[in-house]
């Protein structure tokens, strides 16, 4: 794909993705269920904080498009390689995740992940562009430009790293408030909610690996 038209599916993509995190962190206090946006707000929800990483490496993707058409090419090899980072350990792995993950409870059961008290805030559109539209976004990215990716020991640990942080927000939220963040956790005893955290972890890091064999075999 030419750098010029990189650049501008780059920029529409981060417009895209500022676009739809505004609409759900703007979601007006009073129209929010009681149940839903207490102690962290959106940030505790997977999802949103994978809308704001889109946005984040849509950006330093079409930053990085910029300074190789100006012929900057100092800055733009250090901004691609940062894009590749980006993408390789978090983008690909986590919208993978959330798309899959999220569709499968919903289908099970959606109360577990996606009350119904939220369909009357949060339109259809802006579900399907939180939930399924990161998926084929990901996929298109692999398909647009190769990213190198780094050592794989490197790479796990870096993702094994944000997905420790996560868990540890998500059990603090449950140790202030008494509420766990999905009500999927209130099911697992103890070691039951280890169990399935391991297990996360172990479909994200497949993920992860499906990611870099797409980019392999493409590129």
């Amino acid at each position: 794909m030419e750098i010029s038209t990189l650049a501008t599916y780059h920029c529409l993509a981060f417009v895209w993705y500022f676009f739809v995190a505004y609409s759900i962190l703007h979601i007006r206090t009073e129209e929010r269920p009681s149940e839903v946006f207490l102690y962290g707000g959106q940030w505790k929800y997977l999802t949103v904080l994978n809308l704001v990483l889109q946005a984040v490496f849509y950006g330093v993707s079409f930053l990085a498009d910029v300074l190789r058409l100006i012929k900057k090419l100092r800055c733009a090899k250090c901004m691609i390689s940062s894009r590749d980072l980006l993408f390789s350990v978090l983008a690909f792995p986590v919208s993978t995740f959330v798309s899959i993950s999220f569709w499968t409870l919903y289908t099970y059961n959606r109360e577990l992940v996606y009350p119904k008290s939220l369909d009357g805030i949060i339109p259809v559109w802006l579900n399907h562009a939180m939930h399924t539209a990161v998926l084929p976004f990901a996929v298109l990215e692999i398909l647009a430009t190769p990213h190198r990716y780094p050592a794989k020991k490197k790479g796990l640990i870096l993702l094994g790293f944000v997905t420790f942080l996560y868990i540890s927000w998500v059990l603090w939220i449950y140790s202030v408030t008494g509420e766990w963040v999905y009500r999927l956790f209130a099911l697992f005893s103890p070691a039951g909610l280890a169990a399935f955290f391991a297990g996360s972890l172990a479909v994200i890091v497949s993920f992860y690996n499906f990611g870099e064999f797409l980019n392999r075999m493409i590129w």
